[in-house]
């Protein structure tokens, strides 16, 4: 090989490897994940564009309270808050086949229409409400249909009961708190209750993929 096809070769892979260490990675170890949303596969990684910003129905910093308050970092005893990187982690769990474990988005069909998490569902916050409607049937097919507890005659068997892994627009949303509180009332384990505080709204401003449901 001439010399200078060498050459050229070196400078192709210097310009390849610079490429690479500008991608906009979710840790330095991952690009991306690959998770199933609607049964098909879909791909979570950050927006590339490095001039890009914030999605504008994301971008409003002062929202009347109440409704919207910040919330605490601890919503209640027992209820573990987590952040981007664990719930990528329980996203591609569920992905590898774990059916233990659920991501809910608890917000109202319009805002979930603007695009959710890949791999959550939707359950609105009203669905476990029963101040807002939600009657003790309904809320026992969730509880048996989605969330894999059990009614033994009136009392609620947690022990086979799914891990719930809920978010909503972010820390100054409560829709997810509420799901969260009227879940702890029915006896569902806390420590099988997880917290996205951050929300959309963080997960937004990381400029990670979202989808429509």
């Amino acid at each position: 090989m001439k010399p200078s096809s060498i050459l050229l070769i070196i400078i192709a892979l210097s310009f390849t490897g610079l490429s690479h260490a500008a991608a906009v990675n979710i840790t330095p170890d991952m690009e991306s994940v690959t998770v199933k949303h609607n049964g098909k596969d879909t791909k979570i990684m950050r927006n590339q564009d490095q001039k890009n910003t914030v999605n504008p129905a994301f971008a409003k910093t002062s929202r009347k309270c109440p409704p919207f308050c910040i919330q605490p970092i601890v919503l209640a005893p027992g209820v573990e808050t987590i952040g981007e990187v664990e719930m990528i982690g329980y996203l591609t769990r569920m992905n590898g086949g774990d059916s233990s474990i659920l991501v809910i988005d608890s917000r109202t069909p319009d805002w979930v229409a603007k695009g959710t998490i890949p791999g959550a569902i939707n359950l609105p916050w009203t669905a476990l409400n029963p101040a807002k409607g939600a009657d003790p049937i309904s809320i026992g097919e969730i509880m048996e249909d989605k969330f894999n507890a059990n009614n033994l005659e009136g009392l609620w068997d947690y022990n086979n009961a799914k891990t719930l892994v809920m978010f909503c627009n972010g820390m100054w949303c409560g829709q997810s708190p509420n799901n969260i509180k009227n879940l702890l009332k029915f006896g569902y384990p806390a420590h099988k209750i997880k917290w996205y505080r951050g929300g959309m709204q963080n997960w937004e401003i990381l400029g990670l993929s979202t989808a429509k449901p």
